[in-house]
């Protein structure tokens, strides 16, 4: 949510008609109109010519006592991704690097305190929940949010880690601010981050930042296998190489397409204060 003292220009109404729209998920696919006003913490009428005028415009459907998302909901998020172009360019990336390993790959954005999913080649599912292009996670408890996290400006890190709301969601989740805080230094010395089962038991991951020709991360490219398969040892020597070249390959694809700088994904990513990429630790 934004901050209680709001611009001039800010529309209450066009707020709560996203919050809305977004109060919709995998856990809940349907809600009922109390449900809508509860979880959006509306008054029932305000909720009500919020659902009806949704779906006046087609991005609700009405059945019963029930209200749920239509399918038009995604030109939302297909405007984005038809203007962006990294995902495009990385995708062929992505699934060499996918043919080579076998095991799942993603590239993800920052978006306020959430990474989420722009481009995905799966192999098997081996988490709970199943990802797709939007999918969001806390981005402290992911590699690529880590990697990404690591790269902002110190100031932004410390503004972040100030607010930050860090939940155990595994008994490994780190929590503490001070741990985290070094483990982004960590993160941003070596060039890659590893998350070892913080996310979700029996899943590691590792990530490493994509680059514009500035030199600013604006995005992260994640490997992400069970942890019965892959130790984080064999993580680092086997996985991290072939990582690394692929997001080298993807930088160079940007640059090549980017007359200028790379279309930035939003305000949830900044310039990098580092220099290129870290050399790979030795396989």
């Amino acid at each position: 949510m934004l901050p209680a003292d709001r611009a001039p220009h800010f529309v209450k109404s066009f707020e709560r008609g996203l919050a809305v729209i977004r109060c919709f998920d995998a856990d809940h696919p349907a809600r009922t109109l109390s449900e809508v006003a509860h979880t959006c913490d509306l008054t029932r009428a305000a909720a009500r010519r919020l659902l009806l005028t949704l779906a006046d415009l087609g991005y609700v459907h009405q059945d019963g006592r029930l209200f749920r998302l239509t399918p038009r909901v995604l030109e939302l998020g297909y405007s984005y991704l038809s203007s962006y172009t990294l995902p495009q360019i990385a995708e062929p990336h992505l699934e060499q690097l996918v043919a080579q390993v076998r095991e799942s790959s993603s590239l993800c954005v920052l978006d306020g305190d959430d990474i989420v999913y722009v481009a995905r080649v799966p192999t098997r599912r081996i988490m709970t929940a199943s990802i797709t292009v939007g999918t969001r996670f806390p981005a402290y408890v992911t590699s690529v949010g880590r990697v990404i996290l690591a790269h902002l400006p110190d100031e932004e890190v410390e503004r972040r880690l100030e607010h930050a709301e860090l939940k155990p969601l595994t008994a490994r989740t780190i929590t503490s601010p001070d741990a985290l805080r070094a483990e982004l230094g960590r993160v941003r010395r070596q060039g890659y981050a590893v998350v070892d089962q913080e996310l979700e038991e029996g899943l590691r991951s590792v990530a490493a930042p994509v680059r514009d020709r500035d030199g600013e991360v604006v995005a992260a490219v994640n490997i992400a296998v069970h942890a019965g398969r892959n130790s984080a040892d064999s993580v680092r020597s086997d996985l991290l190489p072939h990582l690394l070249a692929t997001v080298a390959g993807i930088e160079g694809d940007l640059t090549i397409t980017s007359p200028g700088r790379a279309a930035s994904p939003g305000s949830g990513t900044h310039r990098s204060s580092s220099s290129r990429r870290s050399p790979a630790p030795p396989a």
